[in-house]
C-alpha cells in the first residue's frame, strides 16, 4: 500500500475539537470550510461515518496506528521502520483522546448506563475500536434492522481485516428473513462465525472479554456497559454455553435459495433411524454435548421420557 499522509495541522485541530465535543460530529454540523478536513480524517481512519445516525465518530488513534502499522509491515523490510513509528507519530492525538472528558482509563470496574439508541450505538462503536481482538454477540428477534445491515457489514470487514474475530448467535427465525440471510452470507465469507439457537435469549455484546453490553428494559432504549471482570467472565461463560448449543448454518447456500434442513430436524431423522448420540455427533461433525442439547429439546417437544421413546415417536411422526 502507498505510505499514508498523516493528518495536517488543521485536521489534528479539528479532531481535538470533535473530541472536546463528545467525540462525534453530525453531518449537518460540518461547516463548508471543514468538509475537506473531515474527509481527510475519515480517509485516514480517525473518523468513522454512521450512516443511520448521520454522524461521524472519533476513532481511537491507537487502533488506527496499529492497523496502518500492520499494513505497512506487510509491504516488506523497506517500510518496517516507518510502520513502527506510526503509533509514535500519532502520540499527540492519542494523548488528546485519553484526556477527553468522556474517557476515564483509571476508573474502577463499574457499570455505566447509557440512554438512547443513538448514544448506545456511539458508545458501542468506541468500545469496539478500543477492543479489536474479539467480539461476541447474541442478537435476538430474528430479522436484523435493514437500515443497519450495510454499516454492520462494513464494521465487520474492518474488524476482521485488523485481525479480530467475531462470533454471533441469531434466533432461528433469522433463517426466514432474506435480508438477514444475505447479510449473514456476506459476513461469513469475511470470516464472521454466525450460528442459530432455537430458544429465546437476551441481547448481549462482549468486547475483548473486557467490556459487556446488556439491555436494561425491554425496549433497548437503555444499555448497561459492564467492566466488572467477574461479571464479564460470567457472561462469557454463558455465551460459550449458548454457542455450543447453537447450530451452524450454510448461509451462502441459504442465500442462494438452497433449502437447508435445521440441525435438530436432522438429529430427529437420525434418531428415527436408530442412530446413537455419538454416531449422530460424528456424522454431523458436532460435539456430543451439542447433540445432547438438541435431543433434550426434542424430548421436551415430544414429551418423551427416554431416548428410545423419542426415537420411536420420531419414527412414527415421519411415517405418518
Amino acid at each position: 500500500m502507498p505510505e499514508p499522509d498523516l493528518p495536517d495541522a488543521a485536521a489534528r485541530e479539528l479532531y481535538r475539537t470533535i473530541l472536546a465535543e463528545g467525540g462525534r460530529i453530525r453531518l449537518s454540523e460540518i461547516r463548508p470550510e471543514d468538509e475537506t478536513t473531515v474527509r481527510q480524517l475519515a480517509d485516514f481512519g480517525l473518523l468513522f461515518l454512521h450512516i443511520a445516525d448521520g454522524a461521524y465518530t472519533a476513532v481511537n488513534p491507537r487502533a488506527v496506528g496499529e492497523r496502518i502499522g500492520s499494513e505497512l509491515r506487510e509491504e516488506g523490510a523497506r517500510l518496517i521502520t516507518r510502520a513502527a513509528r506510526i503509533p509514535e507519530l500519532l502520540d499527540d492525538l492519542t494523548q488528546a483522546y485519553d484526556l477527553a472528558p468522556r474517557r476515564k482509563p483509571e476508573r474502577a470496574p463499574a457499570v455505566q448506563y447509557v440512554v438512547g439508541l443513538e448514544q448506545i450505538r456511539h458508545q458501542v462503536a468506541q468500545i469496539h475500536a478500543d477492543y479489536p481482538s474479539e467480539t461476541l454477540s447474541r442478537q435476538p428477534g430474528g430479522a436484523r434492522p435493514a437500515e443497519h445491515l450495510a454499516e454492520a457489514l462494513e464494521s465487520a470487514r474492518r474488524h476482521i481485516d485488523s485481525g479480530g474475530t467475531m462470533r454471533t448467535v441469531y434466533e432461528a427465525s433469522a433463517l426466514s428473513d432474506p435480508p438477514t440471510v444475505a447479510f449473514a452470507a456476506q459476513a461469513t465469507e469475511l470470516g464472521v462465525a454466525i450460528r442459530v439457537l432455537p430458544v429465546p435469549f437476551t441481547r448481549l455484546f462482549i468486547f475483548g472479554r473486557a467490556v459487556a453490553v446488556i439491555p436494561v428494559g425491554q425496549d433497548y432504549n437503555c444499555a448497561a456497559f459492564v467492566e466488572d471482570q467477574a461479571v464479564v467472565d460470567f457472561l462469557v461463560r454463558e455465551f460459550e454455553l449458548h454457542w455450543q448449543q447453537a447450530a451452524g448454518v450454510n448461509w451462502s447456500a441459504l442465500a442462494n435459495g438452497a433449502a437447508e434442513t435445521p440441525v435438530h430436524d436432522q438429529i430427529g431423522h437420525m434418531l428415527a433411524q436408530g442412530l446413537t448420540q455419538r454416531a449422530i455427533a460424528t456424522r454431523l461433525g458436532l460435539s456430543e454435548r451439542t447433540v445432547a442439547g438438541h435431543i433434550a429439546r426434542l424430548r421436551e417437544l415430544h414429551d418423551a421420557e427416554t431416548l428410545f421413546q423419542l426415537g420411536w415417536q420420531m419414527r412414527g411422526a415421519r411415517g405418518a
